[in-house]
């Protein structure tokens, strides 16, 4: 199971709070504003657009903040410039992260993530450094008592999933990016609804991190996470449940 992956869901249990909500609904809006620039505001034939669209209603997002938010960014109502910015880096005992970045101002949030990185024990790489061990793939978490594992297992993969994973509590299925869509409604029609899916970043190998150094880890992504900028955060760090679900239930 994905350390990191376990990490977004145990934490998205508990964060309901007004002010991670409000700060969730500008981090999808920027999102939104800025694919609808780049694929049109059409989710009929915008894919990512779409998947963005029920991103937001999940969220409770009212209709109309995501209706302007796609005005904005076809260019129908005047709005800020955003632009897609992805950093490299690494945090204590050694783990690749990668963090996506939504920004008017790339100077400013390029001297705020290196600022969080010098309190929090990381450092900021160069390009390349540690984007080779990443990959862009669906992925679609299933908790196993919504489902049974030969019946989940053969209707992803005849839908195109490239990997079916398990664990004591949790069933994992990896996908091709482009066929994510695809094997969530296969899924989803079957009744089985995933406890997390979206298209993310995929670590091909894990580095185990326990003790003080995983909660300096898991202080460190946390603290990137809520940076205003900050879109996604990608880390390759494999820690025990015992110590992923301890902090997520501090950040209540």
């Amino acid at each position: 199971m994905s350390g990191h992956s376990k990490w977004k869901t145990n934490k998205s249990k508990k964060n309901a709070a007004d002010a991670k909500k409000g700060a969730a609904y500008t981090k999808i809006i920027k999102e939104i504003t800025v694919c609808a620039r780049e694929g049109g505001g059409n989710p009929d034939i915008n894919s990512r657009l779409r998947a963005l669209i029920a991103k937001a209603r999940e969220e409770n997002m009212p209709s109309e903040n995501v209706k302007m938010a796609i005005k904005r960014g076809t260019g129908e109502i005047p709005g800020i410039i955003y632009e897609t910015v992805m950093y490299e880096a690494y945090g204590p005992g050694g783990v690749a992260i990668m963090i996506e970045a939504l920004t008017d101002n790339k100077n400013r949030t390029t001297a705020e993530l290196r600022n969080i990185m010098s309190k929090k024990g990381g450092n900021m790489a160069g390009a390349g450094a540690v984007s080779w061990m990443f990959a862009k793939k669906g992925y679609l978490l299933i908790e196993k008592s919504k489902a049974k594992e030969d019946e989940l297992m053969s209707i992803s993969l005849d839908a195109g999933a490239e990997d079916f994973k398990s664990d004591d509590k949790n069933y994992e299925v990896i996908t091709p990016a482009q066929d994510f869509e695809k094997v969530k409604q296969a899924v989803e029609a079957k009744g089985i609804q995933p406890q997390d899916a979206e298209v993310t970043m995929i670590p091909s190998s894990t580095i185990k991190v326990t003790g003080n150094e995983a909660k300096q880890v898991l202080s460190l992504i946390d603290a990137l996470e809520e940076h205003d900028d900050v879109q996604q955060v990608y880390a390759n760090f494999d820690i025990p449940d015992e110590i992923l679900e301890q902090a997520a239930s501090e950040n209540e």
